[in-house]
């Protein structure tokens, strides 16, 4: 799921004992495939000192040439956990793995049928009002058919204001199955702050290279 609205992540956990709650949906329209969330719900919680733990569950909607399906798919937990913190001269950095767990229906398009797992690494810095972050990692992707995959990710973003943040992003990844290829794509959107709690997270993107695809992200967060 990574780092809403982006695919890339930063290494910045929520606040020791504070919250993020998110209701959200995730796109992606292929010639002749769409897959989406809608919803899923995502839960961050600073359980320690820079360290939070992430949970999202997702209710999945499959469109292809094989049918059409709806249900929810497969839970994804995690732990992000920064090692170090930001100064004037050197960026922070963490990790955060993640876990797929195979809790969809394979058959019917809304899960993979197998444990995944992500490693990656992210780093993050900021000039004023500007904020930068990039990393990535390895994909576990067990199963026929299926390859394990690297991700890649360079995210920048502007407080406009109080009130919007814009930014937009580049990531490659490599392929992921035996029919499929490495692409690059881009992601523009941004965040409106509605007050000190309520959030609103949207983004859009297109394919550069490999199979092409649109993707989109809309979420509301709520953080206390």
């Amino acid at each position: 799921m990574a780092g809403p609205p982006f695919r890339t992540d930063d290494p910045e956990p929520v606040e020791l004992t504070h919250w993020e709650f998110y209701v959200a949906s995730m796109q992606q329209f292929q010639n002749q495939e769409t897959a989406a969330t809608c919803p899923h719900f995502e839960v961050n919680y600073g359980a320690l000192p820079n360290l939070q733990v992430h949970l999202v569950v997702p209710f999945a909607y499959a469109h292809s040439i094989e049918g059409t399906h709806y249900g929810y798919s497969d839970t994804e937990i995690g732990v992000k956990f920064r090692f170090v913190d930001e100064t004037v001269s050197t960026p922070q950095i963490g990790v955060f793995p993640l876990v797929e767990l195979p809790t969809g229906n394979q058959n019917n398009q809304l899960g993979s049928g197998k444990v995944q797992a992500f490693l990656p690494a992210w780093v993050q810095k900021s000039w004023g009002k500007f904020t930068t972050y990039a990393g990535g990692g390895f994909w576990y992707n067990p199963g026929v058919g299926q390859e394990n995959w690297g991700f890649a990710g360079w995210e920048g973003q502007y407080d406009v204001s109080e009130i919007l943040t814009l930014g937009g992003e580049l990531f490659f990844q490599s392929a992921d199955s035996q029919d499929s290829q490495s692409g690059s794509s881009f992601n523009a959107g941004g965040f409106v702050n509605l007050s000190e709690h309520h959030h609103i997270l949207f983004s859009l993107g297109h394919s550069i290279s490999g199979d092409p695809s649109v993707t989109g992200y809309i979420g509301f967060q709520l953080t206390l």
